[in-house]
């Protein structure tokens, strides 16, 4: 097929230039593979790679599309299809077992990439499509950036309704693929095949944007797909989207200055956004020259290495006791890059200093103004280098005292840690904190570990000694059960070809496992060495320690047999998780001490393929388990009750709601 189209009685020549005729999926492909990100002069495929599970409503679309741009992992086509692709512009394919899971494997490698580069993920419509929607809330909450290319009905109507196909008897424009706008940041719907022209660089302007990022939808319905278009050469030129770094507005940033000069006890909270701008070794400069303390979010932590003077640890409910105190008694609590979500603000209890003021650094003006803070709005990096500009010659400097507190404080919750991982018995079946203390014993600042939903989050937060700038991968903005293992394979093909991999480790417990184990399959296709350990636990523990508290008394959360009154208090079930990993690929160590974990562990990280560590936890002890929460957090407790364990629930409430302040 010629690159260039003839003029034709039916074609007339393009005044505008020579064009290329494609189908509308041929067209998109070929598209992507041209995109580029640009930042601090480093430039990279925008869209490196395309997941995908086919059915009728992408296979012959986006599906043969994929077959012209050499679709393998690292490319399989001759460089002269249609689409043109040379060795430099072919589209790898991977193939995904699960939707939302796909997905996931988007985000971890979004998120690994610095969000600079992106997948894109296409599925047919129905079921296919839907599966979508937990995922991309997830790419949305977090800020990440990932393509979702969903197949739609037919546009032109042929049959109405085809298979799969929502009808709506007051519209006959909606789909199943509408319920993608609100978790999108951007949507459309591409009904003409010239439509995908401004659509697919709106796509692509949003996904580069630090301030918009998020999931970005294109519905695709299935005969635009196929049809051919006579496509202007200028649509696949290479284009560049440059990721800015906006810096601060002058006004906010003397007023910050101000505000900074004034505070007796700041705290920093550090959230993602210092990791998206590669703003970590600013910080450090920050810190250096005014010692003013860090406290981390979920998604910050690391921002700062743990043993860093400044570093205070984790914040909020999930945080150590360190940070928190100072929390409760800061007087400008500077966020960097943050959402000051419920977890960070102990559901809007632990910034209790009458006088408390915020001054927020974020690159969007909506996460700037919250908690009626000073916004500075601006990219971490450049705001923060041009906070230490502004502050160097003013001599600011936290007071010794205060420095001595907190790097004392600092000292007192170390031991505390050491406590909990301690392992007195060895031949004694390990709790879920001695598990952590094992691997952060093994662990260098290569490691990487992958985490998002149950008791884990909150045990990491407050105890993981975090090593490097993206060691600490927990997914805490959706929190989103099933995401661990396709995130970590994401993070696995953002390493690329390095060798050896660093070794990449997907905590889960056994719900999360059952969740969605189906992307083992993908790790064990792809020969890569994800790191994959299962705790087993029972249950839902960490549902069930909430459960508890709230008056429900743990109903519906134990994994075990029903006993005479019909509830599950039974024996365990007997469900072998090790098994079944086994079943999908996996080898499989099995541990049932501390020794044999330690042992487990320790051959997993050197392993060069797919391994799983399993091991059975015991409940934790006061010597062994994590500390206590050391803040609060807002679930509310049913007003009216007649069980005791609720009515005491909601007395507690009652006490802790009303310490909760709105910051005006």
């Amino acid at each position: 097929m010629s690159p260039t189209s003839p003029a034709s009685p039916t074609r007339p020549a393009n005044p505008h230039g020579p064009t290329r005729r494609l189908t509308t999926a041929q067209a998109l492909v070929a598209f992507l593979a041209r995109q580029y990100t640009e930042r601090d002069g480093r430039r990279q495929r925008l869209i490196s790679a395309t997941w995908g599970i086919f059915g009728h409503g992408n296979v012959a679309g986006i599906g043969q599309a994929l077959v012209e741009a050499g679709g393998g992992r690292s490319g399989s086509g001759d460089g002269n299809g249609s689409g043109g692709n040379g060795a430099a512009h072919r589209m790898p394919y991977l193939q995904g077992r699960n939707e939302q899971a796909m997905v996931h494997a988007a985000v971890g490698y979004a998120r690994q990439s610095g969000r600079l580069s992106a997948h894109a993920v296409t599925t047919s419509i129905g079921p296919g499509a839907t599966n979508l929607v937990t995922g991309a809330a997830l790419a949305t909450i977090n800020r990440l950036p990932v393509l979702l290319l969903p197949g739609d009905t037919f546009a032109t109507r042929p049959a109405d309704p085809v298979l799969q196909q929502l009808e709506v008897p007051y519209a006959g424009d909606v789909s199943v693929n509408d319920c993608l706008r609100p978790v999108s940041r951007y949507f459309d719907r591409i009904t003409r095949p010239e439509a995908l022209i401004p659509a697919a660089l709106q796509a692509m302007r949003v996904l580069a944007d630090p301030a918009e990022t998020g999931a970005v939808t294109l519905a695709l319905p299935q005969d635009v797909q196929t049809e051919a278009y006579d496509w202007p050469q200028e649509f696949f030129a290479e284009r560049d989207w440059h990721v800015r770094r906006p810096a601060p507005d002058a006004y906010e940033l003397e007023t910050a200055v101000r505000a900074v000069r004034s505070a007796r006890r700041p705290l920093i909270v550090a959230g993602g956004g210092v990791r998206h701008s590669a703003a970590e070794e600013t910080l450090a400069a920050f810190t250096a020259a005014t010692r003013i303390p860090v406290a981390s979010t979920q998604a910050g932590k690391g921002a700062l290495r743990h043993d860093h003077p400044a570093d205070v640890g984790g914040i909020g409910h999930t945080g150590t006791a360190t940070a928190d105190e100072l929390a409760r008694t800061a007087d400008l609590v500077i966020g960097v890059g943050t959402r000051f979500s419920d977890f960070t603000t102990a559901s809007g209890t632990l910034f209790a200093d009458p006088s408390v003021r915020f001054l927020h650094l974020n690159i969007t003006g909506f996460d700037a103004h919250k908690l009626a803070a000073l916004p500075l709005v601006a990219d971490a990096r450049a705001g923060l280098e041009a906070l230490t500009a502004a502050l160097a010659g003013r001599g600011y400097r936290v007071d010794p005292a205060y420095e001595t507190e907190y790097t004392g404080a600092k000292e007192a919750w170390e031991e505390r840690v050491e406590a909990s991982f301690a392992t007195p018995d060895p031949t004694a079946r390990p709790t879920q904190t001695q598990v952590l203390g094992l691997l952060d014993a093994l662990a260098t600042e290569d490691d990487i570990l992958v985490n998002a939903a149950g008791s884990l989050p909150g045990d990491l937060h407050k105890l993981w000694r975090t090593r490097s700038r993206d060691q600490y991968h927990v997914e805490y903005g959706y929190s989103c059960m099933g995401y661990e293992i396709p995130a970590a394979i994401g993070v696995l093909l953002a390493d690329g070809v390095r060798t050896p991999r660093r070794p990449v480790w997907a905590l889960v417990g056994d719900g999360t496992y059952l969740m969605n184990p189906t992307e083992i399959v993908t790790a064990v296709q792809e020969n890569l060495p994800l790191k994959l350990l299962i705790l087993q636990n029972h249950g839902y523990a960490s549902i069930g320690g909430l459960s508890e508290s709230v008056g429900a008394e743990r109903f519906g959360t134990a994994y075990r047999h029903r006993d005479a009154d019909g509830g599950f208090t039974g024996p365990p079930l007997p469900v072998d998780l090790a098994a079944n990993a086994a079943s999908l690929g996996m080898r499989v160590l099995r541990a049932t001490t501390v020794d044999d974990l330690r042992t487990a562990l320790s051959e997993a990280r050197d392993a060069e393929g797919p391994t799983c560590v399993y091991v059975e936890t015991e409940t934790p002890d006061t010597v062994s388990g994590p500390p206590p929460a050391q803040a609060w957090w807002d679930v509310p407790v049913a007003e009216t009750a007649s069980r005791p364990a609720a009515v005491e629930a909601r007395e507690e409430y009652d006490r802790q709601v009303a310490a909760r302040r709105r910051h005006l």
